[in-house]
């Protein structure tokens, strides 16, 4: 891997992995993620920024013409600033990765099938919003329509462990209510 290139682990959000997704009607579709990093896992920021640092100086040199320009957007944005009032995002920093809808990202589980040897796919009931994962990103300069800065690409996810859901997804029925026993209630009472 490059140095502008990093596998970091972090709760997902906002996961559109297996099927690419619009923002808004007529944008290209896009395969996608906010990966939640918390503030004290020190070694795994570190090693964003120092993949982010490589790719500005890659953009200094092949970019923007020698220098580093002022406004610089770069990926990794602060939660406590950027979503004061998404609890998701408390005390943690973030990095909204994409990758394009010719370049779906390989979703795997932790374990390799003992019968192949290959990694475990991931679905959408075993890899969600709110699962802890590790994703490869590729931090790449860009300069589009006077905006210049570093994006996150969106490469592999590997799921790593479970973590509670986070919106969006659809609750079990099961979870959600309180049920009888058929034995304890009249089935002519149901109808």
């Amino acid at each position: 891997m490059s140095n502008t290139n990093a596998i970091l682990r972090g709760r997902i959000s906002y996961a559109h992995i297996f099927e690419p997704h619009a923002v808004e009607a007529g944008q290209d579709p896009k395969y996608s993620l906010s990966l939640i990093i918390p503030k004290d896992d020190e070694a795994t920021i570190e090693r964003a920024k120092k993949a982010i640092n490589a790719a500005v100086q890659e953009g200094i040199e092949k970019k923007w013409g020698g220098k580093k320009p002022s406004g610089l957007h770069l990926p990794l944005r602060d939660g406590d600033e950027d979503r004061p009032d998404d609890p998701a995002y408390a005390n943690s920093y973030f990095i909204n990765c994409n990758a394009g809808e010719k370049y779906p990202p390989q979703v795997v589980l932790r374990y390799r099938d003992p019968a192949t040897g290959k990694p475990m796919l991931g679905d959408e009931d075993t890899v969600y919003s709110g699962c802890i994962c590790n994703v490869s990103i590729n931090f790449y300069p860009f300069a589009v329509s006077g905006n210049k800065g570093v994006a996150a690409g969106l490469g592999n996810v590997q799921k790593w462990e479970d973590g509670e859901r986070l919106g969006g997804g659809r609750k079990n029925a099961e979870n959600e209510f309180d049920f009888d026993d058929m034995e304890e209630t009249d089935l002519d009472d149901l109808l």
